[in-house]
């Protein structure tokens, strides 16, 4: 999730892969891809980079390489399930 701002200095949380398209005229609106708007105070350009740092954050965190400083004690890196073994079928 991101976090950005409404006008009225409220912050929420957006799933940014439900995210289908951002507008900046001149206020930055990003429209969800089911149809809902948002008009927030952060610029495109910084509406982007949240997405960018999210993302990185998400790949970072299934090969283990987030920083020590932003790792949890008690949580453990995600790990990628290893495919089932192919077996073929006798006839």
């Amino acid at each position: 999730m991101i976090v950005v701002t409404r006008l009225n200095d409220s912050q929420f949380a957006i799933n940014p892969d439900l995210i289908e398209r951002i507008h900046e005229t001149p206020d930055t609106t990003i429209v969800m891809v089911d149809g809902a708007k948002y008009i927030v105070t952060e610029t495109m350009a910084e509406v982007i980079d949240l997405i960018a740092r999210y993302r990185s954050r998400i790949v970072a965190l299934a090969y283990g390489d987030e920083p020590a400083s932003q790792r949890s004690q008690d949580r453990r890196p995600l790990e990628l399930v290893p495919p089932a073994p192919f077996t073929r079928r006798e006839r």
